[in-house]
C-alpha cells in the first residue's frame, strides 16, 4: 500500500501550515494585550467565569485540517493497495545470460525455466494476456502482450543463450513494465526468473532501485524466482576448470519485497514446478486505486462549514 500524487508540486503549500499556527498565536497575544489595556477587565472576567480569552484550540485544529484536506485534494491524491481483482496481465522475464547454462538445475537453468513454464501458462485464465522478454547484456522483447497462448509458447521455445555479455536485471524490469503499460486499466505483474547476478547494472549503484521505483510508479507487481545454487558446474565452461556457478538471492528478494510481490528460491525442477503453480494461483492479485481527491475536498469543505458553525454559536463570545 502506498500513496501517489498526480500534482505533487501542490504539497509545497503544506509548509504554510506551521506559518499559520505561528500567526494564530501571534494574533491571539495581540488581542489579549488590547483586551487588557482597553476593556473593563474585572467586569468581563466575572461575566465570562474567568475565561476572558482562550487559545481557541478547536478553531486552530479545525482550520489546520481544512488546509491539509484541501491541499492534498489539489495534489491529486490516490491510495494504491493490493487486492483481488480481475483482468491481470503478465510479462515473463527470463534470464538468458551465460550463467543460465549452469547445470545445477537439470538440464540447465534456462531449459528448466522454459520446460516447466507450460504449467504456469495452462493454469491462467483465458482472458489473461502474456508478454515475454529475455535479458542478458541487453533486453529483447520476444512477445508483446497476447491472449494467444500458442504464440507465447512458440516465442518461449525460441529463446537461446545470449551472445551479449552481462545480465541487466534493471533493463528487464523497465522493458517488461513498458509492455504492461499497453493496457493500464488491467493489473500488471512481472514474473522474473534469474539467478539474481546483476552484472551489467552493477556499474550504476542505484540501477536496481531506479527500476523498482519505475515499476512501483506504474503499479507493477514483480514476483521473482531465484533459480540455481552455488555448487553446480558452469555449463559454458569445461568441467576440468572446476569452477562453481554463482547465485545471488539478495537482488531478487529486494525486487519482490519493494513491489509487494513474492520471492521463491528454486534449486531443482520439483521446486520450480511448485513455484509456477503458486504464482499462477495468484493471478487475480493486483494494485487497486482509491481516488482521495474528492474525499479530501468534501472533508475539507465539511470542516469549513463546521468551523463557521461553531464560530457563530458556542464560540461566539470568544474574542
Amino acid at each position: 500500500m502506498y500513496i501517489q500524487f498526480e500534482n505533487p508540486v501542490y504539497l509545497w503549500f503544506l509548509l504554510s501550515i506551521p506559518l499559520f499556527i505561528i500567526t494564530h498565536f501571534w494574533f491571539l497575544k495581540t488581542s489579549r494585550s488590547k483586551a487588557i489595556n482597553f476593556a473593563n477587565f474585572e467586569a468581563l472576567r466575572r461575566i465570562s467565569g474567568g475565561k476572558l480569552l482562550t487559545k481557541n484550540m478547536t478553531h486552530l485544529v479545525v482550520r489546520i485540517l481544512v488546509m491539509f484536506c484541501l491541499i492534498t485534494a489539489a495534489a491529486g491524491t490516490t491510495l494504491w493497495y493490493k487486492g483481488m481483482g480481475n483482468d491481470v496481465n503478465f510479462v515473463i522475464a527470463i534470464d538468458s545470460s551465460a550463467s543460465m547454462t549452469s547445470e545445477d538445475v537439470r538440464p540447465n537453468r534456462l531449459e528448466a525455466a522454459k520446460e516447466y513454464m507450460n504449467i504456469f501458462v495452462d493454469e491462467l485464465d483465458s482472458t489473461t494476456k502474456l508478454g515475454l522478454v529475455s535479458f542478458a547484456g541487453s533486453t529483447t522483447v520476444e512477445q508483446t502482450l497476447t491472449d494467444k497462448k500458442n504464440d507465447f509458447v512458440i516465442a518461449l521455445e525460441s529463446i537461446k543463450i545470449s551472445s551479449t555479455g552481462g545480465t541487466d536485471i534493471p533493463g528487464a524490469i523497465i522493458t517488461s513494465s513498458n509492455l504492461l503499460l499497453a493496457e493500464p486499466e488491467k493489473g500488471k505483474t512481472i514474473l522474473l526468473i534469474s539467478d539474481g547476478v546483476n552484472t551489467l547494472g552493477a556499474f550504476i549503484s542505484d540501477s536496481v532501485d531506479q527500476a523498482i521505483k519505475y515499476a512501483k510508479n506504474n503499479q507493477v507487481t514483480i514476483n521473482t524466482i531465484g533459480l540455481g545454487t552455488n555448487t553446480g558446474p558452469i555449463g559454458y565452461l569445461p568441467n576440468y576448470y572446476n569452477l562453481s556457478s554463482r547465485y545471488d538471492s539478495d537482488v531478487l528478494k529486494t525486487i519482490a519485497e519493494e513491489t509487494e510481490g513474492s520471492y521463491i528460491y528454486v534449486s531443482n525442477t520439483d521446486e520450480l514446478r511448485q513455484a509456477y503453480q503458486q504464482f499462477s494461483n495468484k493471478k487475480t492479485e493486483k494494485y487497486l486505486p482509491i481516488d482521495l481527491t474528492m474525499v479530501g475536498l468534501l472533508i475539507g469543505l465539511g470542516l469549513l462549514f463546521f468551523e463557521w458553525g461553531i464560530a457563530n454559536t458556542i464560540y461566539r463570545r470568544v474574542l
